[in-house]
């Protein structure tokens, strides 16, 4: 550890203790699940699911009107590197490794916020760039992960403070990832109109071989009962060798009553020199009550793989999902 880093724990130390002193606070927040699923074309086939998540934070008030949080997450397994069984990460940590997301969040209303994120962070674009649809993609398709702009660990996220109604706008900085430039990222939120929330965010990203830009452009629009929504999320390489890519994805949700709800949406990824685009659509229905929401969901995937043959690991696939999620 070099003395920048030992200077800047013992600051930290020394402020959260004073935080305790003065008007400091822990608590713990979780959620749990337990699931069903079932896609086509798998040797699993059924299958059983649980989450498991527990939030630490803490806050208090700093006798300069500053306020400081802290919060850890606790995720069994998230960590758990892809394809691999028992490989460590890149902090060492075993893939079994409960320690999750953590960070530190300095703020007060005339400076605005600001989140220092030792791992799970997001730079203002990638914030934004869940798509309208809810990333379907990532629901056991079996498809590629989006690119995103430079993010997680050793991140910083700054939101100015509010200087015109209705706007929120947030800067991030990433100090660099596999050897290349420092990344900068930037957004805009706009909820001005009643029903309706418009974003627009850029972000970089820079290694040794390549630099990138992603855009992301994501408006919902609520009217009695009904929400549409819509994103954009375009990521372009400097380099003409790479592949530029666009996700495109909207939405439409009915809310029943206060309990229950059902929505429809649908995912594209254009990937440049792929003829075949990968393609998701969804079907939801979920009821809440008493702090658990139970949800049924049909998903249908086309393009796995940008191929559109027939086989059990490309082309069409299919799958349904069964949930009950505890918030406690």
């Amino acid at each position: 550890m070099n003395n920048l880093k030992k200077v800047g724990l013992t600051a930290l130390a020394g402020s959260l203790v004073v935080t305790s002193a003065v008007a400091g606070e822990m608590s713990v927040s979780g959620g749990a699940s337990i699931g069903l699923k079932n896609t086509s074309k798998t040797a699993s086939g059924k299958s059983w699911t649980m989450g498991n998540q527990l939030t630490f934070s803490g806050s208090g008030e700093l006798d300069n009107g500053m306020n400081v949080s802290l919060s850890f997450v606790l995720d069994q397994g998230d960590d758990h590197p892809s394809g691999a069984a028992t490989v460590a990460n890149l902090e060492g940590r075993a893939d079994t490794s409960p320690f999750d997301s953590h960070s530190v969040t300095v703020s007060s209303d005339s400076m605005g916020s600001l989140v220092f994120s030792g791992e799970g962070g997001s730079s203002a674009a990638s914030a934004l760039d869940t798509t309208a649809a809810g990333d379907l993609w990532d629901n056991g398709s079996g498809f590629g992960t989006p690119l995103s702009s430079e993010a997680g660990d050793n991140s910083m996220l700054y939101t100015l403070p509010t200087f015109m109604d209705d706007l929120t706008i947030k800067a991030g900085y990433s100090p660099g990832s596999a050897g290349g430039e420092s990344a900068t990222s930037y957004s805009a939120t706009f909820t001005g109109v009643e029903g309706l929330t418009a974003s627009y965010a850029v972000g970089e990203t820079n290694t040794v071989t390549s630099e990138a830009e992603q855009t992301v452009m994501k408006a919902s629009y609520a009217y009695g009962s009904f929400t549409g929504s819509a994103s954009r999320n375009d990521y372009k390489y400097d380099d003409a060798t790479q592949n530029d890519e666009t996700v495109s994805s909207w939405q439409l949700a009915y809310t029943v009553s206060d309990d229950l709800s059902v929505s429809y949406g649908s995912e594209t990824r254009e990937t440049e020199t792929k003829t075949v685009d990968e393609e998701a659509e969804a079907i939801n229905v979920s009821y809440t009550t008493g702090g658990v929401t139970i949800s049924a969901t049909s998903y249908e995937f086309t393009g796995k793989g940008n191929s559109n043959t027939e086989s059990s690991s490309t082309g069409d696939v299919e799958r349904w999902a069964l949930s009950a999620t505890f918030a406690f």
